[in-house]
């Protein structure tokens, strides 16, 4: 009687475990018929059954799952099931390519809602205190289209990640597929259509995600795999589906087709033939002028009207006539009309004036389709040789992502100027707070932030891109602040590109005298230590709240060198007493101290004596114990100036000097050796 009831019990529990691993699927080949999803923030399905997660706007996210839970487990303590998926996407940015927002991510979760998720860098999935938490119980797939080194440690601007309950991604690899001749890159914000195919064994414990483009097929070897029980992450009921989120550039996520399988390790193809179709980039639903062309002439009046019309038209587009020559027709995703910014700018009104520079002047503006906010600096130039050579630098330019640099979203040439479209900073530039009398004035804690961000920016552009950048520029005017006063990095007009392993060429003696490295001088090469000593200025003035040369006082016409000032107060061991005085009391003293014997070690005159940026960022961030500058054979008599005339190409600050710092040479190995990465 025993044996016969615990054979009914088995054959119950087997029927309970099968119902429970059902193999439920479906397939959507467009989503047309999509009431099984549930959506959330702007998400919604077109008239032709496109899935679009965000519509080319600003700031915002979406979110679309498939409203019934999955089974992905028996229990608690039991393993996962075995899944499947394929999808195919596109991500278009229609007026800023080939900037995008943040990406695309295939999502399981144990909620439909995301609660706190930023429509920014966290791809609509989390936010600054929810990122990483182990409670959240989150396995993504991402697509990711920006470079977030720093936070989460990106690969770069283009890859795919597996996720788990933040974006720091597990593991990750550049975007593309493996075919017969080899591996080939896709970008993902091409704006065409790719296919996603993300496969879970449950029994061998083992992720697959697979990519490539939609008409080739599932490859033959994945992208990237992860071997990695995810038992313990599932409850035993998630949901699936998908996020997206725009940041600061306006771009459409959109999912064409969706076919999912529990408990197999193969979904269902989709059929291509009966996706639905993407809009052609670029095309606008213009109303048709077919039936007034088309209407009889009944008078005289009608024909004066449109006479007058068409001479209006004309003068308006001579107006407005852009200078496009046939080379820069390669440059056309950078190119903004004329007409665009004028409105814009409101005619480049006085009242919409953000400053002047050297340069040229720069205005603040809107423009008219998408209400994002820019700053459009005018610069005068003409149009001799050398100016396609320019035009590919800031195009090139154009393609730095990092968030403490100043986005340069374009440009356009008139006449006899060129015109550079960057992303508007609300806050202004640094130097307005610290050496006018602004209402708000800026904290310790505040310039460290800054600091160290323009010290990673920096680094991004000596190391991190594809080619080396010197900005050539570096001062707190340059510096611009966001909403949220972080600081970035901007005004790359003096900037010089070449490729690493190479040495940089001479060219003209450019920059701001006070942060001028002295080997400009004698050789005339930008070099990346020559960004190293403008940062060593810009850490003084920024700690000191002054500029590297002025006045020691309103009375005095004699002129005061930051650094020998600094060195002085280092010498009698009393270095804090060159902090700013509107510091106060609130200030971190290890953190001054840090920042002006860092600038004085920047400032040295042997360019091979200076630290790297990287070194630098690791110094800011306490990774690194700065080296004694007793260590480093700094002369008795501390440092001396140098006096420099006939700089007719240098963009002046009111002082005629820049610095030369004098060591003692029979010490150099052991300041090189101090300043190694060993």
């Amino acid at each position: 009687m025993f044996a016969k009831l615990v054979s009914i019990l088995s054959f119950y529990f087997i029927i309970v475990s099968v119902f429970a691993a059902e193999d439920l699927s479906f397939t959507y080949n467009g989503f047309k018929s999509a009431d099984l999803l549930n959506f959330d923030g702007i998400a919604k399905v077109t008239s032709n059954g496109i899935l679009m997660l965000t519509n080319d706007t600003k700031q915002q996210q979406g979110h679309a799952f498939y409203t019934t839970p999955l089974t992905f487990k028996n229990s608690m303590n039991s393993s996962a099931f075995s899944f499947s998926t394929t999808f195919v996407f596109a991500i278009r940015s229609e007026l800023y390519q080939p900037l995008s927002g943040h990406g695309i991510a295939f999502v399981i979760a144990p909620r439909r809602e995301l609660p706190g998720a930023v429509p920014s860098e966290f791809l609509g999935l989390f936010n600054q205190a929810t990122n990483g938490k182990g409670s959240n119980q989150i396995v993504a797939v991402e697509l990711d289209t920006v470079n977030n080194y720093k936070e989460f440690g990106d690969i770069n601007d283009n890859h795919v990640g597996i996720d788990i309950n933040g974006l720091r991604s597990v593991t990750s690899a550049p975007a593309g597929y493996h075919a017969d001749g080899g591996f080939r890159n896709l970008p993902l914000i091409s704006g065409k259509s790719m296919q996603v195919w993300v496969e879970y064994d449950g029994e061998n414990k083992r992720m697959d995600v697979s990519l490539a483009p939609v008409k080739v097929g599932k490859p033959r070897i994945p992208l990237l795999s992860l071997t990695k029980d995810l038992s313990p992450i599932f409850n035993n009921s998630m949901y699936v589906g998908f996020s997206a989120s725009t940041g600061s550039v306006p771009t459409s996520h959109c999912i064409l087709g969706w076919s999912f399988k529990m408990n197999g390790l193969q979904a269902q193809e989709l059929v291509l033939s009966q996706l639905p179709k993407l809009p052609k980039l670029g095309s606008k639903n213009i109303r048709s002028t077919i039936l007034l062309a088309g209407l009889p002439l009944i008078s005289l009046t009608i024909l004066a009207l449109a006479i007058l019309g068409l001479v209006y038209v004309i003068r308006r587009k001579r107006k407005f006539m852009d200078l496009v020559e046939d080379w820069e027709i390669e440059y056309g995703p950078h190119r903004y009309k004329y007409k665009d910014l004028y409105t814009a700018t409101r005619g480049f009104k006085d009242d919409e004036l953000l400053g002047v520079g050297g340069f040229g002047r720069v205005y603040r503006g809107v423009l008219p389709m998408t209400k994002s906010e820019i700053a459009v600096k005018r610069v005068s130039h003409e149009s001799k040789q050398g100016m396609r050579e320019f035009v590919a630098e800031i195009v090139s330019i154009g393609r730095l992502r990092h968030r403490n640099l100043v986005p340069l979203l374009g440009y356009c040439r008139r006449k006899g100027e060129l015109l550079l479209v960057y992303d508007y900073m609300p806050n202004g530039s640094l130097d307005k707070y610290i050496y006018d009398q602004p209402k708000t004035t800026l904290n310790w804690t505040q310039r460290y932030r800054i600091i160290k961000g323009v010290s990673s920016g920096l680094l991004y552009l000596h190391e991190e891109w594809e080619q080396v950048v010197v900005h050539r520029d570096v001062k707190a005017s340059n510096v611009l602040l966001d909403a949220e006063f972080n600081g970035r990095l901007g005004d790359f007009g003096l900037a010089k590109l070449y490729d690493h392993g190479t040495d940089p060429q001479t060219t003209h003696i450019v920059g701001t005298l006070g942060y001028l490295a002295p080997e400009n001088t004698r050789t005339g090469k930008a070099t990346t230590s020559s960004d190293v000593f403008a940062f060593g200025a810009f850490l003084l003035e920024v700690a000191c709240g002054r500029r590297p040369i002025g006045a020691r006082n309103p009375l005095e016409s004699e002129e005061m060198i930051l650094v020998d000032q600094v060195f002085s107060w280092w010498k009698k061991g009393d270095i804090l007493e060159a902090r700013d005085p509107k510091l106060g009391s609130e200030f971190v003293a290890e953190q001054v101290e840090l920042v002006l014997m860092l600038g004085l070690l920047c400032s040295v005159s042997e360019p091979a004596s200076r630290p790297s940026m990287r070194q630098v960022v690791h110094y800011l961030e306490g990774e690194m114990a700065l080296p004694s500058l007793e260590l480093l054979a700094v002369c008795s008599n501390g440092l001396a100036f140098a006096h420099h005339e006939g700089f007719d190409d240098i963009v002046a600050t009111p002082s005629p000097f820049s610095v030369d710092q004098a060591f003692c040479s029979q010490k150099s190995s052991t300041a090189d050796w101090l300043l190694s990465d060993n």
